[in-house]
């Protein structure tokens, strides 16, 4: 898995934003004064677009829940995969050792044979029909952008020890990136846990986990 910032934010739109709200002398202290009470309206102001690569089509049906984001996304109606697809091993999978891993591989190969008799069978723009036999194993590539607040909101979920292993993972790699080029938005980000109390209740893991990523 590989994620990539692709564009430099600028936090100071946030902070000017913010001082407009308040007609604020120190914007910076306006922008943690919103932040602080909640309001992150503010911090909308600031996008953050990710080359995301070498993720399964599972981890892309979660990520696609997140309605405040645009997606740009490899497709497989138009790409083929003649002569065998990229895909993501499970992490349990590769801890029950190299002939589970094998059968896995196995698997893969079989469906990539499926894949290219239906190609071959279906002759040109065959791939969008094809592509059904595809597991969801399946490896992708996209383009995301979602702004401040919403990549905050995102982390909330998916940064938490309950979200499914891939997408934390990604979300992990995306939220060190974050505070990497815009260290004031993301300082308190990450988990509920990060925060306060656990917000899952009786579904809390009971291990809180920090925000350096």
């Amino acid at each position: 898995m590989k994620v990539t910032l692709m564009n430099k934010p600028n936090p100071e739109l946030c902070a000017i934003g913010a001082g407009l709200c308040y007609d604020a002398k120190d914007p910076w202290k306006a922008l943690a004064h919103a932040m602080a009470g909640g309001h992150e309206s503010v911090i909308e102001h600031n996008t953050f677009t990710f080359l995301i690569e070498g993720v399964s089509r599972a981890l892309l049906a979660q990520l696609t829940r997140h309605r405040i984001a645009s997606f740009s996304v490899q497709s497989q109606r138009y790409v083929t995969f003649a002569g065998g697809f990229p895909y993501v091993i499970p992490k349990r999978i590769r801890e029950l050792g190299q002939e589970d891993v094998k059968r896995y591989e196995n698997q893969m190969a079989q469906m990539a044979v499926w894949y290219d008799e239906w190609l071959n069978k279906l002759g040109k723009d065959g791939a969008e029909d094809a592509r059904f036999v595809l597991p969801n194993a399946c490896e992708t590539k996209l383009m995301m952008t979602m702004n401040a607040r919403e990549l905050r909101h995102f982390f909330s979920l998916r940064c938490c020890n309950r979200a499914q292993w891939e997408i934390r993972e990604m979300a992990d790699k995306m939220l060190h990136e974050c505070k990497e080029a815009a260290y004031t938005l993301f300082a308190d980000a990450g988990p509920g846990c990060v925060r306060g109390a656990c917000p899952e209740g009786k579904k809390c893991c009971g291990k809180p986990r920090n925000n350096e990523v």
